[in-house]
């Protein structure tokens, strides 16, 4: 008689067992096992792709559809401690106990008739997931991609609204080198004949090309929606709707009014099944949560926290500590994988630290401290003329953050970022007990 998992980590710690590679692109042998599963959904599903943005706008379409009163399910990953992160329903993750049966169920169909399948861990936990989200009742389901679109194990489900956020250079090695091969590949999850909104203000031709020769109906930023505003509010506009008056989205960034842009987009174009007031997206823009996506912790000195980890990000993550003012001295606390393009992103963000903490990570294939710091010191900004920022190097970031918050004034800032094991490292040791040490003087 078959024995399995009684758990969820046990369940985790087969999926990491079974494939030889922890990705392998191609719909065969997922959508093999969904067909198995009978998998299907019975609301609308939204799902969203894009190099950087797509969290964001799956919490605020999540936000906005919650306080319209509608039951939300969200996959979403990676995680930043939990794995059950990964699913929210109504805003919470859910419980571990829940899922075992639906990881059973694919494990069952994965070896059924003795035709077994091999699934990586990440088709297999997203098939458990999408298998607990169909049976949740719920009235939408919103799917971020994990990796590209096309050929994501998320796209075995037909989205009846595709969401394309930014698109920017990012997995080169399975997604190809410029913006028009990514471009592609994100272009995948579109559906012949329903919606796709693309919030990238300057996509690539790609995009627009595959939307137009399959027959989706375009949704383009600048074109089919926009947005304007000033320092107190702002406005959004689509087809044959607006919203005036807006509050700016509680998820700090400028960049965020694009994707809640995006967002308002593809509420609008499944407003005949999933209508919206004007109440809710005020309220849902007011309420909406997403840790890691430039976040502020109280307390001093400033700590914020971002999972920004490619070129693309730490742009935006430069512009938005930029906007934050003057501090006498920034630290950085930076952890990354060794297959992300470290040059750029230490290049842009420089120029506001005067300290750097790098970090090792949990994982093999993570960049070691000491060859960030390594990398780091070849680069001009390391050794521009009257600025000399000081590195150390740290075991993990709960150790490097102790670091920086002993060596810090009240007056500083410390900025988190790079890989998720880098900000859900700090989120999971405790942050708060971390930060304390001014917080009385």
């Amino acid at each position: 008689m078959q024995t399995y998992p009684q758990t969820l980590q046990g369940w985790l710690e087969h999926c990491e067992r079974l494939h030889a590679k922890n990705i392998d692109m191609g719909l065969a042998r997922v959508g093999e096992v969904a067909r198995r599963l009978a998998l299907r959904f019975d609301c609308p599903v939204i799902t969203v792709a894009g190099t950087n943005g797509k969290g964001s706008t799956c919490a605020l379409l999540e936000a906005v559809a919650m306080e319209a009163g509608y039951r939300t399910g969200v996959y979403s990953s990676p995680h930043l401690v939990h794995f059950e992160e990964r699913c929210r329903v109504r805003g919470d993750s859910v419980a571990a106990a829940a899922l075992l049966p639906h990881f059973e169920a694919v494990e069952r169909a994965r070896t059924e008739a003795g035709t077994e399948v091999s699934l990586t861990y990440f088709e297999f936990t997203t098939l458990a997931i999408l298998r607990f989200m169909s049976q949740a009742g719920l009235d939408v389901a919103i799917l971020e991609v994990g990796l590209g679109g096309r050929l994501d194990a998320t796209n075995i489900i037909d989205a009846d609204c595709a969401v394309i956020t930014s698109v920017d250079i990012d997995h080169v090695e399975f997604l190809g080198s410029d913006r028009e091969s990514i471009g592609r590949e994100k272009a995948g999850i579109m559906r012949a004949g329903r919606p796709v909104v693309v919030s990238d203000p300057l996509p690539p031709q790609s995009v627009i090309d595959q939307a137009q020769q399959i027959g989706a109906d375009l949704w383009r930023f600048g074109q089919d929606f926009n947005y304007s505003g000033d320092k107190q509010q702002w406005s959004w506009a689509g087809r044959g709707r607006r919203y005036a008056g807006l509050a700016y989205p509680a998820l700090r960034g400028a960049n965020q009014l694009i994707n809640a842009s995006g967002a308002l987009a593809a509420l609008e174009a499944l407003r005949q099944r999933l209508p919206v007031t004007a109440q809710a997206v005020r309220l849902g823009l007011a309420r909406v949560e997403l840790p890691g996506r430039f976040q502020v912790v109280p307390g001093q000195p400033a700590l914020v926290l971002d999972v920004a980890h490619n070129p693309h990000s730490v742009a935006a993550l430069t512009a938005n500590l930029d906007a934050m003012g003057y501090f006498p001295t920034t630290h950085a606390v930076f952890g990354a994988m060794a297959d992300k393009d470290l040059a750029p992103m230490l290049e842009k963000i420089a120029p506001l630290i005067d300290r750097w903490y790098f970090t090792d990570l949990p994982t093999p294939r993570a960049e070691s401290a000491a060859g960030l710091q390594q990398k780091w010191s070849t680069l001009p900004a390391a050794s521009a003329t009257g600025r000399k920022a000081g590195t150390s190097l740290h075991a993990s970031p709960e150790e490097a953050l102790r670091a920086a918050v002993e060596a810090a004034d009240p007056t500083d800032r410390i900025v988190v970022f790079g890989s998720f094991y880098t900000v859900g490292g700090v989120l999971k040791n405790g942050v708060p007990r971390l930060h304390a040490k001014h917080l009385d003087a």
